[in-house]
Parts: C-alpha cells; structure tokens; sequence
C-alpha cells in the first residue's frame, strides 16, 4: 500500500526539479529528472501516488499510437491518483480543495469552446489535448493540473481505486452506449484491465448472465471476482445470441467474432483499439439483416468521468482487486515489461510514486 505518512505530507519548499520516466522519442524511455511544473492561479499542484500502466502506454513507447494523439517527448502517465500538494481558492461553481486530499484528475483537457465540448462531447474536442500524450503525465513526483478537472475521493476509497478511474471512464461511457437491460446476455471479448472493469461495470445494470471470451486461463479467478459467470477461451464455445456486446481486446479478430455473436438486435461496442491503420472485413448482410447497433466509443467524457467518482464516493465500485503487480517508481522498466511479458494472473500493473520498497506481486 502507499506509505500514508506521504499521502498527507505537502513539502515545505517546492522541488525546483523532478524524477519523471519520460518518452523522448519512440523506442526511448527512462526515469531522469526533468523541471518541475509550473503551477497557475487556477491549477493545483499534485503528488502522484498511484500511477497505472496500459497497452497505450506501451503504444506511446513504442511509436506505434496514432502520430495525431501523442507529442514527445512526454512524460507517460494518464491513470492515477495522488494528493494535493497546493490549491487555489475556490471559485464560483467549484469546492474547496485543501493540502493532503485525495484527488483524481480527468486525462483529457476540453478546451470548452468548441461545438463538441459546449455539447458534452469532450472527449471529441477540436483541440485535443491530454496528460500522458500531448502534456506530461503522472508517473512523476509532481504535476499541475486545471482545478475544474480534479476531483476529491473520499477517504473510503482506495487510492488505487482512483487510478483505475480513467479506463473506468472509457468503459462506463462505451456501455451507456449500449444501453444495457437488466437481465440481457453479456459478451465481454478480452481479459486485460478494461474488459475486467467492463464485468464489473455492468454489474450495476444487474445482468442475466455475463461470458468473457479470454485469451489465458489464467484470468478467469479474476474474471469470477469481477463478476463473470463464465470463462471461455475458444471462440468456437461461444453462442450467437448475445444482447450486448463489449469488445475490449483490441484485436482485428474480436471484431469479426463480435459480429458473429450477437443476436438480432443486439448492441456492439468497440472500447478496444488494435493499432493505427488496422482493418477487419465486416458481413454487411449479417449487420443488417441482424439489426445490430455498431458503436465505436473513443476516451470518456467529463461527465462519464464524474460518474465513475459519483460511484466509487458511494460505495458502489471498487476497483482494488484488479491491482495484481505493484513497482515502485525506480523499477518503472519491470513494471512495463511484466505488462509486456507477464505470465499467470494479470490484473492491472502499477507504480506505486511513494514507494521506494522492491516490487510485489499480489494476489
């Protein structure tokens, strides 16, 4: 767990320089020391605590993310939790924040102007921009984040918890999409972190029953904890009469078996992304003479991102049992290659900012 003398603790004089892993071109990562962020009127200065690392990651590392939705050099990092360092007074429609409270912050930085951002749409702002991509993200000692995109935990939550509110984010707004039923047939596609958090999601629409198509065995005590009632690892056990289906493992092939799967009438949400430029043939005459809804959902929105926090403050979800690896910063390179490379049960790895302890595997 993070050392709690340091989840409370603001230094008393501001670092002039930090440790950071940092992308500086594709291929090239390590942990250095870089400037400290400046801090605005209207930002808040932040200790990172808690920083998962993704498949994106690993994109932005090795070059292969879409060249529209990275800059480097960059500082990787866009799920995580921390706590506030510095605050500025609240203004008109925002809370008080104060030194010590537990916070997360949206990834995605709407400029607020654009027609899809006054519509809600932030996650399809004209002027992308977001931490760990185009700005320096969290797996850092400090980061400096706009004060209307931070948002307090309450001490009932788990820090870790918090850091699993991005990819959270992404999958509650894919299956609001789908307009989930209670009682329907669930098809899940992918056992990594998003499909785990997707069986626990869809938990709140109180499901019929829940399958999970894996690629490892090695998933499925997970998958059960999440919530799946069954595990399958050969497409050819799976039935075609699903009502909702989540593809989340980024696979051209777990498109063509979400088509094959689901029933007339059925809702397909895309979360997964299987590299830039990859194409799959799709039945067109299976989509429309079965009546299926095709949705691909990109990133959250801030309000799919005030959700998650709404829940998790009520008690509602908790994400703590997917954390299965834990590093701290210094080992950021075993951290990555266990994504990589892992064998057995693999759950959500992550860097633990105020550790300094060796690396611990739970679970």
């Amino acid at each position: 767990m993070p050392n709690p003398a340091l989840l409370n603790t603001a230094p008393a004089v501001r670092p002039r320089n930090i440790r950071a892993v940092v992308v500086t071109s594709p291929e090239e990562v390590a942990l250095g020391t870089r400037i400290a962020p400046d801090c605005g009127t209207n930002d808040v200065l932040i200790r990172p605590v808690v920083v998962g690392i993704c498949g994106t990651d690993l994109d932005i590392i090795d070059g292969s993310i879409d060249p529209e939705f990275v800059r480097y050099p960059v500082t990787l990092g866009h799920e995580w939790s921390g706590v506030v360092v510095e605050a500025p007074a609240p203004g008109a429609g925002t809370s008080h924040l104060s030194a010590g409270d537990r916070v997360v912050v949206e990834g995605i930085v709407p400029c607020g102007h654009c027609a899809p951002c006054k519509a809600g749409d932030t996650n399809r702002c004209e002027n992308y921009d977001e931490f760990g991509f185009t700005r320096h993200g969290a797996m850092a000692e400090l980061l400096a984040a706009p004060r209307h995109l931070v948002h307090r935990l309450d001490r009932g939550v788990s820090m870790e918890s918090g850091a699993l509110v991005e990819p959270a984010a992404v999958v509650i707004r894919g299956l609001l999409r789908a307009s989930p039923q209670p009682g329907e047939r669930i098809l899940i596609i992918g056992d990594g972190t998003v499909a785990l958090l997707a069986a626990t999601i869809i938990q709140l629409w109180s499901p019929g029953h829940v399958t999970m198509l894996g690629r490892r065995s090695e998933q499925a005590a997970l998958a059960a904890t999440a919530g799946v009632d069954s595990f399958e690892t050969d497409p050819e056990r799976i039935s075609q009469d699903f009502d909702v289906v989540v593809e989340a493992a980024g696979a051209a092939d777990a498109v063509t078996t979400a088509v094959a799967s689901a029933n007339r009438g059925g809702r397909i949400v895309l979360l997964g992304f299987p590299g830039h430029g990859v194409t799959v043939p799709l039945p067109i005459d299976d989509i429309v003479n079965g009546d299926l809804t095709m949705a691909g959902s990109f990133g959250y929105t801030s309000s799919a991102w005030a959700h998650v926090v709404a829940l998790l403050n009520a008690g509602r979800l908790d994400f703590t049992f997917l954390v299965t690896h834990r590093y701290p910063l210094a080992k950021f390179a075993e951290a990555i290659s266990a994504l990589r490379h892992s064998t057995g049960q693999r759950g959500k790895v992550i860097l633990d900012i105020s550790s300094e302890d060796g690396a611990t595997l739970l679970g």
